[in-house]
């Protein structure tokens, strides 16, 4: 069915609202947060990464068993650990030889849980 003509997305008016623009302003999220965020996002960008992050929200996992569940060499399961280390997104703990990962803390799990639940509505 075709649109009727002039229902746009795209504004008509050239009305500045002051009022409006100072709210947001002042209540915009600084820079350097919004940094973080940005490269926390870039590293979630990445389908093994998201998947790992499911499974250390099921359970503390060692490089071992993660690498077996992905069927990813150890050395590609190491390296995505780095990155997401680096990020704040999981955390570990040795015991002896065995190093154990974990989500850093319960954001992370929500992070995830609400982008799943986002991707799983129906549009």
């Amino acid at each position: 069915m075709a649109k009727p003509k002039g229902d746009t997305a795209i504004c008509d008016a050239t009305i500045i609202h002051e009022d409006i623009l100072k709210k947001v302003h002042d209540g915009l999220t600084d820079e350097i947060h919004l940094r973080k965020m940005a490269e926390m996002f870039k590293v979630l960008n990445d389908p093994t990464r998201l998947k790992i992050i499911n499974a250390l929200l099921l359970s503390e996992m060692c490089v071992c068993d993660i690498a077996a569940l992905m069927e990813m060499t150890q050395p590609a399961i190491s390296h995505h650990l780095k990155v997401m280390r680096q990020s704040e997104l999981i955390k570990y703990r040795r015991e002896g030889k065995v190093v154990y990962y974990s989500l850093d803390d319960e954001h992370i799990g929500l992070l995830f849980k609400t982008g799943l639940e986002h991707a799983r509505e129906k549009r």
